[in-house]
C-alpha cells in the first residue's frame, strides 16, 4: 500500500526512503499512461500487474489509484491541506528579524484576540522550512549579503594566462611590529585568473594607497630573476570600487599599457572569486600559523591565545610572506585543475606574453609632476626640497620633467622635457638621519597623547549621568549638588556681567508697604538743583 505512515512512525531507513520518494514520483506518470490506454480502450489487467510489479505497489493499489484518477480527471493526486508561509508572514517574520519564535507568539496573540485557531509551534517550524528557501530565511535575518552566502555562482571557464587578472587589498590579521607600534599590515596583490598564479605583491604597514598599488603591477609585469617567472601585460583587469584602485595615476598607467580594466559593481565579491579566494587561503594557510594572529582561540571573554607571544617584526613578516607566496605558485596543488601547480600551469601554456620594458614601467607606473623643472646648481627643486644625482654633472639648465612613487619622495625619475628619455634617479639631498626622524615622531606622538588626555578630562566634565529608573518617569540626574557649590561654578564659568545687570540674589519687593513704613523722598532742594542742571 502506497499510505503515508503516521506521523508517529519510526523514521525509515534512509535508502527506504529514497525508494518511497521514487516510487511517489513514478506513480503519477504510470497511471498517466494508464489512463490513456482505457481511454483507447487497450488497457488490460496485464497492464495493471506490469505497473504494480514494476513500481512495487499491491495490485489493488494500483487499480485504485487509477479509479481515483478517472473520477477526478486528472493523474495528479490532490495535496493535503497544510499551512502555508503567505506574504504576509514572510513581511511579520522579516519585522521580527528572522525570530520564529516572535512571530509565533504575535500569531497566538492574535488568534485569542479574534477567538481563531493557530497552527502549533512545530507547523510553523516545518512549513518555514518547506515554504522559505534557507538563503531567503538568512536574508530576513540578517539582510541581503547573508543571503547572497546561498545563491549558486558560475565558474569562469580557464581561458589563456594574463588573460585576466584581479587585484584587490586584505588588510593581515596579524599583529607586526613596525617601528616602536604594533599593527597589522595590508597586502596588495594581482592573481591571473587562468593559472591561480599569484603574479606580484606589495606589503605597507599602513592602509594602502595608489603607490601601493603601482608597486604591486610593476612587480606582476616584470618576469626578472626577482620579481620571475611570471609576468608581462593581462588583456583585462578586474577591480572593485576601491577610492585608491580608481585613481588617475592607476587607470593612465594600465591605459598607456592598453589593458582594459573592469570597475566591478559595488558590493559583488562574487564577480573577483579568484582573489577573494586568494585572500581565503592565505589566511587559513599562513596568517594563522604567525604568532599574533587576531583569530586566534579565545581562552577567555577577552583574550586570546598566544596574545602575549613576542610579534614579528615588520621585515620579518616581508620575508616570510614572499616565502609562502613562491611557495604556493611551486608547490600547491589545484584539485579542479588536475592536480597541477600554479607554475606547472603557467608553464604548459605557450601563449605568448606581452612585456614591457624597464623604460616603460618607469614612465607609466609612476606619478608624473605635471609642471617642468630644470636641474639647477643644487639639483633639481621640487616641493620645496632639493634631489641630486651623479648623472647631473654638465647637465645644468637642463629642462627636465620628473615622476616619482606616491608617498615615496625620497626618490625621483628623471626624464628629458623633450626627447623624454630617462636621465636617471635622483635622491633628497638633505634627508634627515633616523634618529632625528625618531625624535620627530616621539615629539609628535607626546603632543598627540597630551591633546588627547586634556580631551578625556574635558568630555569628563562635560558627561552627565542619570539615575537608573524602576518605573516610568522622567530622566533625573545623578549626583548631588548644594546650591552654595553650584553657584559658584557659575559664577566661575559665565562671562563677565554688565554693570547695570541686577545680581542673581535680588528679589524684588512684592507687596505694597504697610502704613507703618517710613519711605525716603527726595529733598526739594536736591531736586530743584538737578532741574537746573538739566535745562
Amino acid at each position: 500500500m502506497d499510505e503515508e505512515p503516521p506521523d508517529n512512525a519510526p523514521a525509515a531507513h534512509p535508502d527506504t526512503a529514497t525508494r518511497r520518494l521514487e516510487q511517489q514520483m513514478l506513480t503519477t506518470p504510470a497511471i498517466r499512461h494508464l489512463m490513456a490506454l482505457d481511454a483507447r480502450g487497450e488497457l488490460t489487467t496485464a497492464h495493471v500487474r506490469l505497473v504494480a510489479q514494476t513500481l512495487n505497489l499491491h495490485l489493488r493499489t494500483v487499480w485504485r489509484r487509477l479509479a481515483d484518477a478517472k473520477a477526478r480527471g486528472t493523474a495528479e493526486r490532490p495535496g493535503r491541506a497544510r499551512f502555508e508561509i503567505t506574504e504576509d508572514l514572510r513581511i511579520q517574520l522579516a519585522y521580527h528579524r528572522g525570530n520564529i519564535a516572535g512571530l509565533y507568539e504575535e500569531l497566538r496573540a492574535d488568534a485569542e484576540k479574534n477567538n481563531t485557531t493557530m497552527p502549533s509551534l512545530a507547523t510553523l517550524y516545518r512549513a518555514i522550512r518547506r515554504d522559505l528557501p534557507p538563503g531567503d530565511l538568512a536574508g530576513l535575518r540578517k539582510g541581503l549579503p547573508a543571503s547572497r552566502s546561498y545563491d549558486p555562482h558560475l565558474r569562469r571557464a580557464p581561458a589563456c594566462r594574463n588573460e585576466e587578472w584581479e587585484g584587490d587589498h586584505k588588510q593581515v590579521p596579524v599583529l607586526v611590529l613596525a617601528g616602536d607600534r604594533l599593527l597589522k599590515p595590508w597586502v596588495t596583490w594581482f592573481i591571473d585568473c587562468s593559472t591561480a598564479m599569484v603574479m606580484g605583491w606589495a606589503l605597507t604597514p599602513h592602509y594602502p594607497h595608489r603607490g601601493s598599488i603601482l608597486a604591486a603591477l610593476r612587480s606582476s609585469i616584470l618576469c626578472d630573476v626577482t620579481h620571475g617567472p611570471a609576468g608581462g601585460l593581462p588583456q583585462r583587469l578586474r577591480i572593485d570600487r576601491g577610492r585608491d584602485f580608481l585613481a588617475r595615476a592607476i587607470h593612465e598607467a594600465l591605459g598607456a599599457f592598453t589593458v582594459d580594466v573592469y570597475v566591478l559593481p559595488p558590493y559583488t565579491p562574487h564577480l573577483k572569486g579568484s582573489i577573494e579566494n586568494l585572500n581565503r587561503a592565505a589566511t587559513s594557510m599562513f596568517f594563522s600559523t604567525l604568532p599574533r594572529y587576531t583569530g586566534a582561540q579565545r581562552v577567555d571573554s577577552r583574550h586570546r591565545s598566544g596574545e602575549n607571544d613576542p610579534p614579528l617584526t615588520f621585515e620579518a613578516f616581508v620575508e616570510l610572506f614572499g616565502q609562502w607566496v613562491r611557495r604556493r605558485n611551486a608547490e600547491h596543488r589545484l584539485t579542479a585543475r588536475d592536480d597541477l601547480t600554479p607554475l606547472e600551469l603557467w608553464n604548459e601554456d605557450d601563449t605568448p606574453l606581452r612585456g614591457a620594458t624597464s623604460e616603460d614601467l618607469h614612465a607609466f607606473l609612476l606619478e608624473a609632476d605635471r609642471s617642468p623643472r630644470k636641474i639647477q646648481g643644487h639639483g633639481i627643486r621640487w616641493r620645496g626640497r632639493d634631489y641630486i644625482g651623479p648623472w647631473m654633472t654638465g647637465r645644468t639648465g637642463v629642462e627636465v620633467r620628473i615622476r616619482y612613487q606616491p608617498h615615496h619622495e625620497d626618490t625621483i625619475e628623471v626624464f628629458d622635457l623633450h626627447t623624454h628619455r630617462h636621465l636617471g634617479t635622483a635622491h633628497l639631498s638633505d634627508q634627515a638621519d633616523p634618529k632625528q626622524i625618531d625624535a620627530v615622531y616621539q615629539a609628535r606622538s607626546e603632543r598627540a597623547q597630551r591633546l588627547r588626555q586634556d580631551l578625556r578630562a574635558a568630555e569628563r566634565k562635560r558627561r552627565r549621568r542619570f539615575k537608573a529608573a524602576t518605573a516610568p518617569a522622567p530622566a533625573q540626574a545623578a549626583g548631588v549638588m548644594t546650591r552654595k557649590a553650584a553657584t559658584e561654578e557659575l559664577r566661575t564659568l559665565r562671562a563677565p556681567v554688565h554693570p547695570d545687570e541686577l545680581p542673581a540674589n535680588y528679589m524684588p519687593r512684592r507687596l505694597a508697604p504697610g502704613a507703618g513704613w517710613a519711605i525716603p523722598t527726595t529733598p526739594p532742594e536736591a531736586t530743584s538743583e538737578e532741574d537746573s542742571h538739566d535745562s
